[in-house]
C-alpha cells in the first residue's frame, strides 16, 4: 500500500476512534461536572434537628420502622411549654425487630433507670454519639455545621467541638480501626450525598434508647436539602445482625440557623451535674 494511501486512512481511523471515544466519555464528564449541593455558606448555615433535642427518627412508609417510645412511659422533654416533669428516653421493647439478647440489655437498663438511675447519653460526659445517633441531638443553640471540600466533608458540632469527617469517592479500608464515628465514605447522586459507615466502637449507641451494637453495626445516609434550602433532611437506613433480625430505616430532619460558628466546650465544669465524669485524656481512645 501507497505511503500516502496508509497515512490517509489511519488518520481516518484515529479521527473516527477520538470520537467515538468523546461520545462514551461525555455523559460521564457531564454527570461529574454538576454541582454538588451546598450544605454550607463559610460557616454560616447551621443545622438543628426539628423537634426535642433528644428526638428519635421518622418511621418511613414501607420499610421496617426504628425503636419508639414505649406507651407507658412517654418521653417528655427538658423546657416543655406545658410544664410537665421532664422523662428520660424509655423503648418499646415489645419491637419484633430486636434480638432476644439486646431486649435483654435493654431491659435491665430500663428497669434500672424506672427505679430512679439517671439514664446515661453521651452528651452527659462529653462523649461523641457515634453514628446515627449524633443527630438525635441538638438544641439549645448546638448546632451542626458542614464544611464541603473536593476530597471530605466535614460535620462539626459546636456543642463539643467534634469533627466527624467523610471520605469522597474512595473505598473503605480494608481493615479500619474502630473508631467513636467509624470510617465514613461518601459520594454525590445528584442532589444527594450518600455516606456509608462502618467501624464503630461498640462504646457508642445507635440511638437515644441506648441500644446497643455490634462491631458490624453498618450504616447509610443520604443528605438533601430541603424547602429552598431551609431544611436538610436525611434519611437513614441501620443494619447490624447481631442488634436485629432486619436493617431499619427512619427519617430525621434539620431547620437551618443563619448564625456563626461558636466555641461552645462541653468539658467545662460538669464533673458534678451527673454521674458520668467528663473523659480525661491521659491516653488515646484508639
Amino acid at each position: 500500500m501507497p505511503l500516502l494511501v496508509w497515512r490517509d486512512k489511519a488518520l481516518a481511523s484515529m479521527a473516527l476512534a477520538a470520537l467515538l471515544s468523546a461520545a462514551m466519555i461525555a455523559p460521564a464528564t457531564a454527570q461529574q461536572s454538576s454541582a454538588p449541593p451546598r450544605f454550607a455558606r463559610d460557616l454560616m448555615w447551621g443545622w438543628v434537628p426539628v423537634g426535642s433535642a433528644a428526638a428519635g427518627f421518622t418511621a418511613i412508609p414501607g420499610r421496617v420502622p426504628p425503636l419508639a417510645d414505649d406507651p407507658a412511659h412517654p418521653y417528655v422533654p427538658n423546657n416543655n411549654p406545658e410544664g410537665r416533669q421532664p422523662t428520660d428516653r424509655i423503648a418499646d421493647l415489645s419491637n419484633p425487630n430486636l434480638k432476644p439478647s439486646v431486649k435483654a440489655a435493654m431491659k435491665k437498663d430500663v428497669d434500672e433507670i424506672l427505679a430512679g438511675k439517671i439514664a446515661f447519653t453521651p452528651r452527659s460526659s462529653c462523649l461523641p454519639p457515634g453514628i446515627p445517633n449524633f443527630m438525635a441531638y441538638g438544641g439549645g443553640g448546638n448546632a451542626t455545621y458542614i464544611v464541603q471540600t473536593p476530597k471530605e466533608v466535614w460535620m462539626l458540632f459546636t456543642g463539643g467541638q467534634e469533627v466527624r469527617r467523610i471520605y469522597l469517592d474512595v473505598l473503605h479500608t480494608a481493615n479500619p480501626k474502630l473508631s467513636w464515628y467509624g470510617e465514613s465514605v461518601g459520594h454525590y447522586e445528584g442532589d444527594t450525598l450518600v455516606v456509608d459507615t462502618i467501624a464503630q466502637t461498640t462504646r457508642t449507641f445507635v440511638d437515644p434508647y441506648r441500644t446497643p451494637h455490634s462491631e458490624k453495626l453498618h450504616v447509610m445516609e443520604r443528605w438533601r436539602l430541603a424547602d429552598s434550602d431551609r431544611a436538610l433532611e436525611v434519611t437513614v437506613t441501620v443494619e447490624d445482625p447481631d442488634t436485629y433480625y432486619q436493617p431499619w430505616s427512619g427519617l430525621r430532619r434539620y431547620r437551618r440557623v443563619d448564625e456563626v460558628f461558636f466555641e461552645h466546650i462541653c468539658a467545662e465544669n460538669n464533673q458534678q451535674q451527673v454521674d458520668w465524669h467528663i473523659p480525661v485524656a491521659n491516653k488515646p481512645d484508639f
